[in-house]
């Protein structure tokens, strides 16, 4: 049985150029090297066309009648659906200034025009190749729905994972591509290893660094509501909901006399309510309840 025409294909490249003799040369060319090429004219028909289906990766005329490649590129990267898609600009223009602003608006690489072939092939199987790896370690995390970030060296945000991306817009109202409010980005960027955290009406964010890659550093936020970590543990320990109370304080530390005071019940009460919570959870000490509560709350 012969293969069909796609049988064989490498990849999926969109090619945005307002020139048809430019799109009709790369299309032969990328077809006869096992590519499947899509092409759009403007930056307006790229957008639409990535909406529709996502290519492997786009080779992105800079210079283009209405919106421009660097507009074109800036809104693929602040849309996070679209984000990952590798971008490629291709330019006639010699001025430096152009190739940094094409790399800054979310570029990873450019050719120039005329287009030499062998380079551009080259420089093709090198990103999608990047690009695989980086869906890969995307589609991990997300699988994983650990609430991770990264800022980039700006304090925009790069990138996040589903369960950050909730927390972010529901408490700060931002998203990849955005900065979070300024005081909080300047913390951020300074911190070192420790954590900062973000009050807001009914609970806090917690934002702790986790790793550096390049320009960006990554964080872990933990989003914490007010009663939410008592409740936890008095459904995962059988406790009531003072019982509750009185282990959290003890796993973060506190004595009894300061547990008391903080929940305006006597020292006597707080040690009935030890009592019950060893019972209840089958140990013997507060240390090994403090242990236990810490393990629940970090699951």
């Amino acid at each position: 049985m012969s293969e069909s025409p796609r049988a064989n294909v490498q990849a999926t490249i969109l090619v945005v150029d307002d020139a048809p003799d430019s799109l009709r040369f790369l299309t032969d060319t990328l077809e006869a090297e096992g590519y499947a090429v899509r092409i759009a004219l403007n930056g307006e028909t790229a957008l639409a066309s990535l909406a529709e289906e996502l290519p492997d990766l786009v080779l992105m005329d800079a210079m283009m009648p209405g919106m421009d490649g660097f507009e074109t590129t800036r809104r693929i990267k602040a849309d996070p659906a679209l984000a990952l898609v590798p971008v490629i600009f291709m330019t006639g223009l010699t001025d430096t200034q152009n190739v940094v602003d094409g790399l800054a608006a979310g570029g990873v690489d450019y050719v120039k025009k005329p287009i030499v072939l062998p380079e551009l092939l080259a420089r093709l199987k090198v990103h999608l190749g990047n690009a695989r790896i980086t869906a890969g370690a995307q589609g991990a995390l997300d699988a994983s729905n650990r609430p991770l970030m990264a800022l980039d060296g700006e304090g925009r945000i790069a990138w996040t994972t589903p369960r950050s991306a909730e927390i972010l817009a529901q408490r700060f109202g931002a998203g990849v591509g955005d900065r979070l409010p300024g005081p909080l980005v300047g913390q951020l960027q300074r911190l070192g290893e420790g954590r900062v955290k973000q009050d807001f009406p009914g609970g806090q964010v917690e934002f702790t660094v986790v790793a550096t890659q390049g320009d960006e550093r990554h964080y872990r936020l933990t989003e914490t509501l007010e009663g939410a970590e008592e409740k936890l543990l008095a459904q995962r320990h059988g406790l009531t909901e003072r019982e509750a109370e009185v282990l959290l304080w003890i796993s973060r530390g506190k004595a009894n006399r300061e547990i008391s005071e903080i929940l305006g019940i006597s020292p006597r009460t707080v040690n009935k309510h030890l009592e019950q919570i060893f019972e209840k959870m089958g140990i013997e000490n507060r240390a090994s309840a403090a242990a236990a509560a810490v393990k629940t709350l970090s699951q």
